[in-house]
């Protein structure tokens, strides 16, 4: 048998005796094609990450071979990238243990300081040198570091040294708003940005093709990229263009296997140098980690299957020491970790939550909706699981929408068809009619106090979590006379226009302008918690309502208390809460998973949940509340 190279393809010439079905079936895994009427297998692309993985099965499983010339010389080029990449491994393992070259530790900070427009923090010049060093590797900071600031600087020194002319950016549409700012403000000027997402397909598409007009700054999202993926690759192939590929909020493709990953992966091999963002590296599983490594190094088996077996399994077990020692070698000197305690921030200010009573009637429908709860609780018992869960999360949510807006009760839940009221007229009416008996006794208070904010000409943005409370609140303080404006819904999707995106950037730009009038801000979690910088001209939160998600509400917090601003001012959150109601269980169970939360992600392989989608907290809560 044969190996040999030709046009770019690895040919495997091979008699009918040559191997056994399994190892045919090996082959075939690997992406191997058969040509009957020649009697050989081949492949056209990714030869030098097969190669390798070929050469170790055949000499493991005893299967006689001899290689071309052609063959052998990429043999002899891939062992001399493998010792260049030991050395890689080995520069970001010594630079995180504090042994490395100070000359050009110092080289490297002069570099910073004759071209970035902006001066980088301690923590930011380490995490800078860190990734320069290992060319392609992954930012882990907390939310609020300044990663975007680091990435930008490195793409300035690959710039001037001629391996780049060109960042892309695939992340969720919230990210290109403050990717456009801080490139005009670590870099000094504005990037020519074209935005590669929604709008008209065909115009979209046409972009790729473009080799002679080359912007600076592209943007994408991980939807359009799924479409776009053939034409992404299309683009990056260009001999032209040479890109420094960037993933943020890489969270979004830790699903091994999943569209986005799989997109993502396969684009990755052909820009020259990479890099991934996500203040959550390992929500859930090891697994979550393995898509990020493979984006980095494509070409290598950083984590091999052996190990991700072990590693699946000392899970199982909790032996989470045992799988740092695997993934310490492989994994650790690729990526760098900024954390909270490292940021010399001014502290949080939590202030004791408003206990308010409520008024009348959302009293009467709160205390039904409860009651129908219990009685629910103790019957649900005949249902099948997967209903009943659905229902514990469906009242939990009615729940929650007396302590916002009573109205709320008469508005659909996806997959929640409970009438909780089983026609008691009474109650129905009084929900029908709310808005001409009375207002909620929380919009009352945040109109109060909105009132005597405004008296200290400080910004102030108002989180809630239900689309229909943030409109009545819209309404009250516009009555009022306040300049106000709400940033509301999902996350745009590729179906939604760029214009909406553009919309909710414009109100960003606006509001923490501290000249434009604009000093309040409605925010819904969901639409706002991510890629939002706030700081730099609010420092304060009230938070109208609340829902279980830690996720969100971590998020939420960190819009106002992050690098750039918080160095010098506290961040001072407010908390609304209803009197004898499961306000304070939800304030509370938030503060206690807040506190694991940060207590856990100071180490490096923790697992810990940080799912932005995370269903399972209002059941949790239903469980604790009503069935002990």
């Amino acid at each position: 048998m044969l190996l040999d190279i030709i046009k770019n393809m690895l040919i495997i010439r091979y008699n009918r005796f040559t191997f056994e079905p399994r190892q045919i079936s090996q082959l075939y895994d690997w992406g191997f094609l058969n040509n009957s009427e020649e009697k050989y297998l081949f492949i056209n692309e990714n030869i030098e990450v097969i190669l390798p993985k070929l050469l170790n099965y055949f000499n493991k499983s005893k299967v006689e071979y001899t290689i071309s010339h052609s063959c052998n010389l990429l043999v002899e080029k891939i062992s001399v990238k493998k010792d260049s990449f030991d050395k890689l491994l080995e520069d970001g393992k010594n630079f995180k243990n504090g042994k490395f070259d100070k000359k050009d530790y110092n080289n490297h900070l002069e570099f910073l300081n004759n071209n970035i427009s902006r001066e980088l923090k301690d923590h930011q010049k380490k995490a800078s040198y860190h990734l320069y060093l290992v060319g392609n590797g992954a930012n882990f900071s907390v939310p609020g570091s300044g990663k975007t600031t680091v990435v930008l600087s490195i793409y300035e020194k690959l710039r001037l040294q001629n391996k780049v002319n060109n960042i892309f950016v695939v992340g969720p549409p919230s990210c290109f708003g403050p990717w456009k700012d801080e490139f005009l403000i670590v870099l000094g000027r504005k990037p020519n940005a074209n935005i590669l997402a929604g709008g008209n397909i065909y115009q979209r598409k046409s972009e790729y093709y473009k080799s002679d007009k080359i912007s600076e700054l592209y943007l994408t999202t991980f939807q359009t990229l799924l479409r776009d993926q053939e034409q992404v690759c299309f683009f990056l192939k260009n001999k032209k263009i040479n890109t420094f590929l960037i993933i943020d909020e890489a969270h979004y493709i830790k699903q091994v296997n999943g569209n986005w990953a799989k997109a993502v992966l396969k684009i990755s091999q052909y820009s020259k140098f990479r890099c991934v963002l996500t203040g959550t590296p390992i929500p859930k599983s090891y697994s979550d980690l393995y898509n990020l490594i493979d984006f980095l190094w494509p070409e290598r088996n950083i984590v091999n299957s052996e190990e991700k077996v072990k590693l699946k399994i000392l899970e199982e077990k909790k032996d989470y020491e045992s799988a740092g020692k695997i993934l310490k070698p492989n994994i650790g000197p690729l990526f760098y970790r900024v954390r909270k305690s490292e940021l010399g921030l001014k502290p949080q200010i939590f202030h004791i939550p408003k206990i308010i009573q409520m008024n009348h009637y959302e009293r009467v429908l709160y205390d039904a909706v409860e009651k129908k709860i219990k009685k629910y609780a103790k019957e649900e018992f005949l249902q099948n699981i997967e209903l009943v869960l659905k229902l514990r999360r469906g009242r939990m949510i009615r729940l929650r929408q007396c302590l916002s807006y009573a109205k709320l009760l008469n508005s659909a839940i996806d997959y929640y068809k409970e009438d909780i009221f089983e026609g008691n007229n009474y109650l129905e009416n009084i929900i029908y009619n709310y808005d001409k008996l009375e207002i909620p006794a929380k919009i009352n208070y945040l109109t109060n106090f909105i009132k005597e904010f405004e008296k200290t000409k400080k910004k102030i943005v108002i989180w809630a979590y239900f689309i229909g409370s943030l409109k009545l609140i819209e309404k009250k303080i516009t009555e009022l006379g306040f300049n106000c404006k709400k940033i509301i819904g999902e996350t745009p999707m590729e179906r939604d226009s760029i214009k909406e995106e553009e919309t909710r950037e414009k109100i960003i730009k606006e509001f923490i302008d501290d000249k434009s009038g604009l000093d309040i801000l409605l925010a819904n979690p969901a639409a706002c918690a991510e890629s939002i910088s706030l700081h730099k001209t609010c420092s304060n939160a009230i938070y109208y309502d609340l829902s279980y998600n830690c996720a969100q509400y971590l998020q939420s917090l960190d819009r106002i208390h992050r690098v750039g601003g918080s160095e010098k001012k506290s961040a001072h959150y407010y908390f609304l809460q209803y009197d004898k109601s499961i306000d304070s269980d939800i304030l509370d169970n938030l503060k206690a998973k807040a506190k694991k939360m940060y207590d856990i992600i100071e180490v490096d392989y923790s697992i810990y949940s940080l799912d932005m989608s995370d269903e399972t907290d209002e059941i949790s809560a239903y469980e604790r509340l009503f069935l002990k």
